[in-house]
């Protein structure tokens, strides 16, 4: 009688190596996988989140929407237009820096560096000819037209005993702010904003290389122009 030798059959030691093998694959796998998706994790706290990209002639045509919708609601007709420095349309980008970890040593310093090609926009102009005992009840106006259309109150100061009345409103989730201050001379300044965003390349800019925006046109009925009766 034939006795079978001692020991596993040689196909046991191969279904052992080819079970390790496999083991040790999987194994290189999760750690593979486990780098891949803690990269992934990591690259926007060290790169930092991306702008986001927008027109800029598009955000100051939605900011100008904005400042002429409070204007309607400020519900002053012998108002007129007011210009001073630093009111109009400007893109610029003094205040987009450049994001993530790996730019966190220079936001220390005096003037951290600007995100190249990011802006924010913002859409000023003023009325005069509004006494403060006028400007306090047109603001509760704008206040209550707002906010009917999903804006949000951050600050309203609207009491005699202030120096300035002002009302500022957000609307969440977009980045956009408007602001309506009170100023001497019987002057109010209404103010939009746009957070920073990154604009398309080929935008056309100017002389000092940000984007070239289009002339105002809020509040129209102030600039010549007509209310388009299809826009109420």
């Amino acid at each position: 009688m034939t006795q079978r030798p001692h020991g596993p059959a040689p196909t046991s030691a191969r279904r052992r190596r080819i079970r390790a093998a496999s083991a040790a694959g999987l194994a290189l796998a999760a750690v593979v996988g486990g780098t891949v998706g803690c990269a992934r994790w990591f690259a926007p706290i060290w790169d930092g989140t991306p702008y986001p990209v927008a027109d800029p002639a598009a955000t100051v045509r939605e900011l100008e929407g904005h400042t002429q919708s409070a204007y309607t609601a400020l519900g002053l007709p012998r108002a007129e237009l007011a210009e001073w420095p630093g009111a109009g349309l400007v893109a610029e980008g003094d205040d987009c820096h450049l994001r993530g970890m790996r730019h966190w040593s220079q936001r220390g310093i005096a003037y951290p560096p600007q995100a190249p090609g990011v802006v924010t926009v913002n859409d000023t102009w003023g009325l005069r000819g509004v006494p403060r005992a006028e400007a306090e009840p047109a603001l509760e106006r704008v206040r209550k037209a707002l906010t009917q259309q999903g804006w949000k109150v951050t600050d309203y100061g609207n009491s005699p005993d202030l120096p300035q009345a002002e009302l500022r409103l957000e609307l969440p989730g977009t980045g956009r702010t408007i602001s309506l201050t009170t100023y001497p001379d019987d002057r109010l300044e209404v103010s939009a904003h746009a957070d920073c965003a990154r604009y398309p390349p080929g935008t056309p800019l100017n002389g000092q290389g940000d984007p070239r925006l289009p002339a105002p046109s809020a509040p129209i009925e102030l600039r010549g122009e007509s209310p388009d009766p299809a826009s109420g």
